[in-house]
């Protein structure tokens, strides 16, 4: 019953930090902390970006819940993997398959592909604003409707 308990944290905690990488993003990212975020936005000079100082932040987060949790592997232990596995996904996907930061990943997979249009959309604009589709795993079904051949 534990296992089942412990797998429930880590899936919510995966939906929570899409829903808070969302809001995030929106109100925060494309806010008062845009002068870190707007290099993400800009044609990058090398292989980090200012930018990468939250996923540094929220690694620092996920890393300090599981060893406050690691001796019992109690709550704090499963919400820590549950964000190391959410940068995990946020890495393959939006590192790797959305900006090709390594060049080995291609689908045509139509969920995927939905991903990356909104995600094209959303840095077609290199301003604060305007901007939409801020999230990661969850973009409005007009992505899916796109042929492949469109360019975005």
């Amino acid at each position: 019953m534990q296992v089942l308990i412990n797998v429930g944290i880590v899936l919510a905690t995966i939906a929570g930090m899409e829903l808070a990488s969302w809001a995030m993003h929106k109100y925060l990212f494309h806010g008062p902390l845009w002068f870190i975020h707007k290099t993400h936005h800009q044609q990058r000079h090398g292989w980090f970006e200012l930018n990468d100082l939250f996923s540094i932040g929220f690694a620092a987060l996920a890393l300090w819940l599981m060893w406050l949790g690691h001796l019992t592997l109690d709550y704090r232990f499963w919400i820590g993997t549950g964000i190391s596995t959410y940068g995990t996904i946020y890495f393959i996907f939006h590192d790797w398959f959305i900006h090709n930061r390594f060049k080995a990943f291609k689908s045509s997979n139509r969920y995927l592909m939905a991903i990356r249009r909104a995600h094209k959309i959303h840095h077609k604009t290199t301003e604060k604003n305007p901007s939409e589709e801020f999230g990661l795993l969850v973009v409005g079904k007009k992505w899916f409707g796109k042929t492949q051949r469109e360019n975005y």
